[in-house]
């Protein structure tokens, strides 16, 4: 009787992790100390808003020890992004995408169910090249929302992590540029910003099991 009650139990919390959309955090191996990790975004992955090497890339680098790929173009778009993913790919060989674009499609007010399809189309191309894929969320422009500090991820994001099963780290960006003390300007983070956001996405990934932390 005891052995059917827990074989229920861990059907239904394996239903529940599923229901939520995020893996557990012994679902991944960690990476090694070796690993190759390609940091594939827009104008907030290349840096702008701060100084050669402070850029959040570098120093995730820094943290993990990983070497960390920073191919972030400013201005790329999701639709855009994905005819130069396929190259980086090939080129770099990763281990781990970190997704990060969005940005500049809701600036443009392109539908957000497109921008979904978009990012979905980079996490299939990811995966196709044997790479783990990993998205980050990015909170639709908003002037009230920067100025009262509520800045929130877009819910395509967290959609197309259930959807997909794909790993979601989220609030990262919001919560830099809802803090003016972090942000060179509405849409940018500044050096301390990047430092945070570089910090926040390795404790993420530590809770993900993707890295263990010293």
């Amino acid at each position: 009787m005891m052995r059917f009650l827990r074989g229920l139990f861990l059907v239904a919390l394996l239903f529940l992790l599923a229901a939520c959309g995020g893996a557990g955090p012994d679902a991944f191996d960690p990476l090694p100390r070796q690993a190759t990790v390609l940091a594939f975004g827009d104008s907030v992955t290349h840096g702008t808003g701060a100084g050669r090497g402070e850029d959040y890339p570098a120093r995730l680098a820094t943290i993990t020890g990983w070497t960390v790929i920073n191919d972030g173009v400013p201005g790329d778009r999701a639709g855009s992004a994905r005819e130069r993913l396929a190259p980086s790919l090939r080129e770099h060989t990763p281990d781990l995408v970190l997704i990060w674009l969005g940005g500049n499609d809701f600036l443009r007010q392109r539908d957000p169910a497109v921008v979904q399809e978009d990012l979905r189309g980079l996490v299939e191309t990811v995966r196709d090249h044997g790479a783990q894929p990993l998205l980050l969320g990015v909170p639709r422009a908003s002037a009230l929302g920067a100025a009262t500090g509520r800045l929130r991820d877009d819910p395509i994001y967290r959609e197309l992590a259930r959807e997909e099963q794909v790993p979601l780290i989220e609030g990262v960006l919001s919560g830099v540029l809802s803090d003016r003390a972090l942000r060179a300007d509405p849409i940018h983070p500044n050096a301390r910003g990047y430092r945070r956001i570089a910090t926040e996405i390795a404790e993420s990934l530590d809770d993900l099991g993707l890295w263990l932390a010293p």
